[in-house]
């Protein structure tokens, strides 16, 4: 079975092959994942480097799926979002997927308001900014203000 509840907290553990989404989603099962504490650009998201335009949300979704490639994922679960997905710390191996993708440079760290709290990613994402890793690399809309705007 793929979903397993811990037997003396009500905190939920999902394991399996995964189905990257998003930078910062992932399927395992029927179950949708959402890697707490980042956000990563969207999928039609586009980012500038040097006066050029390139799909900086398709990369980051492309990096996710380069770290979970043929792992089983374990993803610990604290909470759920208004649209039911599991809001998850996430490992592949020993990996730890949510702060390898900050600090790789390919998500920020992020919460939002009346977030579920979990693990501070500030670290990783001053350290990915200072490199210019990802998307450090040139210029982008924050993911959440990119989504904003495509509302409007």
């Amino acid at each position: 079975m793929l979903l397993a509840a811990a037997a003396s907290t009500a905190a939920e553990t999902i394991t399996g092959p995964a189905i990257v989404t998003d930078g910062d989603s992932l399927r395992i099962g029927e179950e949708r994942i959402r890697l707490i504490g980042i956000d990563a650009p969207e999928k039609r998201q586009t980012c500038r480097e040097r006066g050029r335009k390139w799909r900086c949300g398709v990369e980051a979704r492309e990096a996710l799926r380069e770290l979970v490639r043929g792992r089983t994922v374990t993803c610990d679960v604290l909470g759920r979002d208004r649209w039911k997905r599991a809001l998850a710390v996430c490992r592949a191996g020993a990996l730890e997927l949510n702060r390898e993708m900050v600090r790789r440079g390919w998500a920020l760290a992020w919460y939002p308001k009346r977030a579920v709290p979990g693990p501070d990613y500030g670290p990783e994402e001053a350290e990915a900014r200072s490199a210019r890793r990802g998307i450090w690399q040139g210029r982008f809309v924050e993911p959440q203000m990119w989504r904003r705007q495509r509302r409007e």
